[in-house]
């Protein structure tokens, strides 16, 4: 399939491409650089040319509620700006920030506090995400507020019916079960009746609807777990890391996925240890395991950036593997961290699909 003319003709003259960030059977998720009115911008492209024939109707059917949600957000800033839209390919804002799953803002009253501003902003409008469950769908800025993205479940209503209501309460209970991971202590007693009252609807959902939509997904569509790594990163990752443990020569190792513009998804395992040249024998003993297919890329590090309880933190491996170099920077908190960063931009191995925004002039923090 491909794209209609004058999509064609939008964006070969207007779209510098750059990240692939997520390919899957509703679209292809790309970061780089849209020609605006204003000049280059950083921006995100959602197209559809590259589904498989058979998911094209329903790619087309939530396509067409994300072009309708962000056109009449566009004024609202609390997601991603509307730049252009054609039949079947869409051009949003980049925010600057990462999501709440990566950010992790514990404790964090005043994140939550505008995630609620920007909830109320959007139900005034008339438009209810409905996909606000997942953390990836929630963003911190750089600026420390909330920002919504991926509104392709979306919808837009003209009344307040009584199904507004509906779903723009589920928007607010999803809100409230992350604030409650994050910060539970700042819970209302409001907040945590809503968060004991699911609505009749979700009740409903979660008894039928969303069992026959686990199966399709999960089944039909291979649609697994939120970062887009499908079956291998949730099926195969942890069989290569215990596999990788095994060598007495690591200490630890940690898997991640990455959009790949050829093979679609790729793996790539972070190896704590001390010899560099530990890549090759890994390699070997993979293959010789016959296990899962090896992941496409091995690079040994002498220490993962690690969380305050002691585990790899994946959210930063995930932007080290997807090229966002310039989304991690913000995220080191302590010198082993830097030092990690350090390490990475020496020796990382996704070199296939960089982007100017990784930046040549991007700078260390001071150790």
């Amino acid at each position: 399939m491909s794209l209609p003319r004058e999509d064609a003709a939008v964006l070969a003259a207007r779209w510098t491409e750059g990240v692939l960030l997520k390919r899957d059977v509703f679209s292809t998720v790309e970061r780089g650089r849209f020609r605006s009115e204003a000049g280059d911008v950083e921006a995100v492209l959602r197209r559809l040319d590259q589904v498989p024939w058979w998911s094209y109707l329903p790619a087309r059917h939530l396509f067409a509620r994300e072009r309708r949600a962000l056109g009449l957000a566009n004024d609202l800033h609390v997601g991603p700006q509307l730049l252009w839209a054609g039949r079947q390919a869409l051009v949003r804002g980049f925010i600057n920030g990462v999501a709440l799953h990566q950010a992790k803002p514990v404790g964090d009253v005043g994140y939550f506090r505008s995630a609620k501003q920007a909830l109320h902003r959007l139900h005034r409008a008339g438009i209810c995400h409905n996909d606000l469950a997942k953390e990836q769908n929630w963003l911190r800025g750089n600026d420390g507020r909330a920002y919504l993205t991926d509104f392709q479940l979306a919808a837009c209503f003209r009344t307040r019916s009584r199904l507004f209501r509906i779903a723009a309460y589920e928007d607010i209970r999803h809100l409230l079960k992350h604030k409650r991971s994050y910060a539970p202590e700042a819970l209302t007693p409001m907040e945590r009746k809503i968060l004991a009252r699911k609505s009749l609807v979700a009740s409903i959902w979660l008894a039928t609807g969303k069992k026959v939509y686990r199966a399709v997904t999960r089944g039909l569509f291979n649609f697994t777990d939120r970062e887009g790594g499908g079956r291998r990163l949730v099926n195969d990752a942890p069989v290569l890391t215990d596999l990788i443990r095994k060598n007495p020569a690591v200490r630890d190792a940690a898997i991640v996925a990455f959009a790949d513009r050829r093979t679609g998804v790729g793996l790539y395992a972070f190896v704590e240890a001390d010899q560099p040249a530990l890549e090759a024998q890994l390699r070997n003993e993979l293959v010789a395991a016959k296990g899962p297919k090896p992941p496409e890329h091995i690079q040994v590090v002498q220490a993962l950036p690690r969380d305050a309880s002691g585990k790899p933190r994946t959210e930063v491996l995930q932007l080290v593997a997807t090229n966002q170099l310039d989304l991690i920077e913000p995220m080191m908190t302590s010198a082993t961290d830097r030092a990690f960063l350090k390490d990475i931009l020496e020796s990382r191995k996704n070199l296939r699909d960089r982007f100017n925004f990784e930046t040549a002039d991007l700078t260390l923090p001071p150790s």
